[in-house]
């Protein structure tokens, strides 16, 4: 499908709205942009950098002749943005977001404002860094990275193939699954891994000697605790929207370091060596398949 957008809305012109941007405009697929935000500094620079046209901090504003509106607010603010949204869409006009959690989504669309669930496509982006703000958003982003989209009963085929064509016009692979199925996967791919990150540099941070532990940390840690440098009022509202499936996994994991402990504590060499070599092989398979 070829797709042309006349008038692009971004709420929330950060990392993720503000390279969708990026990405459309440098595929001329987009005409205006309009940026719609609370931060009158990053706004700015936005405007500064070529990211956005214009801007404005009122979202019927924003979305007032708009072809296509991004939402990339955190998930805490998506019930007021689709409650702003409801009498501002344009006839025709689509909306679409970059949320981590679809089914606290597409719960708040329901109560702010069903009228739109017709024209709000689900999607996530699996794509991201540990920076934030507009100056961190780049056009390539999403190339070759996945985009999932968790298309509604409500949607038509047409709506589907418009929003994954923006996304194919930056480079995405673009998938489907149900809400409720994208919400177990990611709480296991990526929100465990960020609470794991999140709670290993917490707890080291609170030994008495936490100073000399972080002066010597090896390439490892860094690596593995780089995603512990996320925003965290975003990562606090994602636990909060995905819980009914992060918990579980949380838990789950809790269980397999309690078991580690007692292997290592009993000095069981077998035991260990079985779970890394298990653990190993099926990390060298995803990355092959990769």
């Amino acid at each position: 499908m070829t797709l042309r957008i006349d008038r692009l809305a971004v709420i929330g012109v950060g990392l993720i709205g503000g390279s969708l941007a990026r990405a459309l405009r440098d595929a001329d697929a987009v005409g205006e942009i309009v940026g719609c935000g609370r931060g009158k500094t990053n706004l700015e620079q936005a405007v500064e950098l070529g990211v956005i046209d214009r801007y404005t901090h009122d979202v019927a504003d924003a979305a007032a002749g708009a072809d296509l509106v991004f939402v990339a607010v955190p998930l805490g603010a998506m019930r007021d943005t689709f409650a702003a949204l409801r009498e501002a869409l344009p006839a025709g006009a689509l909306v679409t977001d970059g949320g981590s959690a679809k089914g606290s989504v597409v719960d708040d669309c329901r109560h702010a404002a069903p009228e739109l669930l017709p024209r709000f496509v689900p999607g996530h982006p699996i794509a991201g860094t540990e920076k934030n703000g507009v100056a961190a958003s780049f056009a390539a982003l999403y190339r070759d990275r996945r985009v999932i989209l968790t298309p509604l009963a409500e949607n038509s085929p047409d709506a589907v193939g418009r929003v994954r064509a923006m996304w194919e016009i930056c480079g995405a692979e673009v998938t489907e699954m149900s809400v409720t199925h994208h919400d177990e996967v990611l709480a296991a791919t990526s929100h465990l891994p960020h609470m794991l990150a999140f709670g290993l540099v917490d707890m080291l941070a609170r030994l008495k000697e936490n100073d000399e532990i972080f002066r010597y940390a090896a390439g490892g840690f860094r690596d593995f605790t780089r995603i512990a440098s996320s925003n965290p009022v975003m990562w606090r509202d994602i636990c909060i929207a995905n819980r009914d499936a992060l918990g579980p996994m949380l838990a789950g994991f809790a269980d397999e370091m309690n078991e580690l402990a007692a292997r290592i504590g009993a000095g069981d060499g077998e035991a260990l060596l079985e779970i890394f070599d298990r653990a190993k092989a099926a990390r060298d398979r995803y990355v092959d398949s990769s």
